[in-house]
């Protein structure tokens, strides 16, 4: 068992944590805000996060895990300290490190023995020598403080399964000592453990993380080609995945990859090969296709209606994906906006994202437009317009084709996730527009009596 403290409880510090604290370490999580402390202690996790809860509760009353603002106690006795602080996008795509920075001047000025700091947090590659570097500057006590890269990869909605059961642990060290501590520490997890230097280790978090991101907008770019040619997506995503060396996962075309990682991590990337005199073209490629991608929902809409002004409009899901309640970089940001400028009624379903959308459009009106938060997909949907599904929540994916045809004034469904079948939608009656795959065009579509449908009604 070893002491270690954690800075930060965002997705990675609060996760690395509780998940270090069910393997037998004594942990403790640092946060600035005495009221998450609090909220933390009585057992409410400040994420949403499968699992999380009731590990945090566990191991808690066991007494592995303990929350506190006092970062001096936290840090003076720690063997090691994990940094998972954020380092949000700066306007320049370059990564903000200035809470890393504040973290690495609290911990030189509290250490009283010889500790490891393992920095979780996503950061440029080169960025771990000049933390090492600013702790040495500022440090008190004459201990010695290396600094070690321990890049994380798990998946918000998954957090603290890929944590537990991770198909590998990156660490990056520059030194034997440092080497077997980070090793001991991860030993209880029995993973496959790959030891590099703290540069590569910082590259490999990257280099992941974008070629996932080229992967999504590769497969959405094939997605926009196979609609023009008479292609479906998702038959040439299961012919392709057959081929071991492409794989499976990674090929579900869609509105585009959005959360805390994938956007950040391609612009940073780019920022450091240009910083370097280098261009990345793939990665930029992956960002102008995903940015263009976002709104291509919308787009089609555009051209098939004349107006948005005055329909009721649903929107099923609001977060970037389902399992979180996590906005960042979700297409809904870039879509509902647009809508409300146009004047559109929208009525917005989110089993746990509604929330935190409120906070950036709350409920009401937004100049000629109009937003309204509801707690069942039905509710969305009566009478509306036209419907937008921007995140495959369980919820939307347990909705037949047929309820669109009845609770809906106007059956015409833009879906950003791909989740029906075509045919199914088709036989329903229902105008069924998705990513990569034909489109049925309701006025065309036949009754069984061979009478064309009814023209759509506003």
């Amino acid at each position: 068992m070893h002491k270690i403290a954690v800075a930060g409880t965002g997705y990675v510090g609060l996760v690395a944590g509780v998940c270090f604290a069910e393997m037998g370490h004594q942990v403790t999580c640092v946060d600035i805000d005495q009221s998450k402390v609090e909220l933390m202690k009585s057992g409410i996790s400040p994420i949403y996060e499968a699992n999380l809860q009731d590990l945090m509760v566990k191991n808690y009353q066991e007494g592995r895990l303990d929350y506190t603002t006092d970062y001096q106690s936290a840090y003076k006795d720690a063997e090691a300290i994990f940094i998972g602080v954020g380092t949000p996008e700066q306007p320049d795509g370059s990564a903000n490190l200035s809470y890393i920075a504040t973290v690495a001047r609290q911990i030189a000025e509290s250490v009283e023995k010889d500790c490891l700091v393992v920095v979780k947090s996503t950061v440029p590659v080169g960025t771990n020598d000049k933390v090492e570097q600013f702790i040495q500057d500022f440090l008190v006590n004459n201990v010695r403080v290396e600094v070690a890269s321990n890049p994380e990869f798990l998946a918000q909605g998954s957090a603290v399964h890929d944590t537990l059961y991770a198909e590998r642990i990156i660490i990056g060290t520059e030194s034997k000592w440092a080497e077997k501590l980070l090793q001991d520490i991860y030993k209880p997890f029995n993973l496959p453990v790959v030891s590099v230097n703290r540069r590569s280790a910082e590259m490999i978090k990257y280099a992941s993380n974008d070629f996932l991101a080229l992967k999504i907008s590769y497969m959405n770019d094939i997605a926009n080609l196979c609609e023009l040619v008479g292609a479906d997506i998702q038959d040439v995503a299961k012919g392709m995945s057959f081929d071991e060396r492409i794989g499976s996962k990674f090929l579900n075309a869609g509105i585009g990859f959005g959360g805390s990682c994938f956007p950040k991590d391609t612009k940073a990337l780019d920022y450091l090969a240009k910083q370097n005199g280098y261009e990345l073209k793939t990665v930029q490629a992956t960002i102008d296709v995903n940015k263009a991608q976002k709104t291509m929902l919308y787009k089609k809409a555009s051209r098939r209606l004349i107006t948005f002004n005055g329909l009721k409009v649903a929107v099923l899901g609001l977060t970037f994906k389902p399992g979180t309640d996590d906005l960042r970089e979700a297409a809904s940001l870039e879509n509902v906006p647009l809508l409300l400028e146009q004047g559109a009624d929208i009525y917005a379903f989110d089993p746990v994202g509604a929330d935190n959308f409120a906070k950036v459009h709350p409920e009401g009106q937004h100049g000629k437009g109009r937003i309204t938060y509801v707690s069942n997909i039905e509710e969305a949907l009566r009478e509306a317009n036209v419907c937008f599904i921007f995140t495959e929540w369980g919820e939307v994916k347990q909705l037949t084709p047929i309820m669109y045809k009845e609770l809906m004034r106007t059956p015409l469904v833009y879906d950003g996730r791909n989740i029906y079948s075509v045919a199914e939608m088709e036989q329903a009656q229902v105008e069924y527009h998705s990513i990569g795959r034909k489109a049925v065009e309701r006025q065309n579509m036949k009754e069984s009596n061979g009478h064309e449908l009814q023209s759509t009604r506003f």
